[in-house]
């Protein structure tokens, strides 16, 4: 299954919506520490985390554990960046894989668009910097779930 995973997000309205959407949508998410805030089930309730029980949700201590679990899996990153090659439209997503999305405030660094085996964009009007990264990661799996056809109950 398509799962989301999100490096060092920044805030908890974001994460909270986020969180959301992967249990309304049966897909697991990732939280890749540290975050921004202190992260609870306090600091994400005002974007309705009464749905956090119903949360498929693994939280990695720092990026490293993060990539090893990826390696052990054998599962595909795509990183969902303004920096990306390719446009959203132009990938074929796998039914496995697994869509990363940076910080709020600095995306992720370097060695992280290094280890990622697809650096994807989602094409905008000319003059904006980036979308909220809830809103991404909604168009992203969107996308990725249509694709290998994985919604629920479709």
């Amino acid at each position: 299954m398509i799962e989301l995973a999100l490096f060092q997000p920044d805030i908890a309205g974001n994460v909270g919506t986020i969180l959301r959407l992967g249990a309304c949508l049966g897909v697991r998410c990732h939280i890749i520490e540290p975050c921004g805030f202190a992260f609870g089930a306090r600091a994400l309730k005002r974007a309705g985390m009464d749905y956090l029980d119903d949360t498929d949700l693994m939280r990695h201590a720092d990026w490293k554990e993060f990539s090893d679990w990826v390696h052990a899996a054998g599962r595909r990153t795509i990183l969902m960046t303004t920096r990306g090659s390719t446009p959203i439209g132009n990938i074929t997503f796998c039914k496995d894989d697994i869509l990363l999305l940076g910080s709020e405030a600095a995306g992720v660094p370097d060695h992280v668009h290094a280890h990622a085996n697809q650096r994807v964009y989602i094409p905008m009007r000319e003059g904006f910097r980036s979308i909220n990264v809830a809103v991404a990661a909604g168009i992203a799996l969107a996308e990725a779930l249509r694709q290998t056809q994985q919604f629920p109950g479709g």
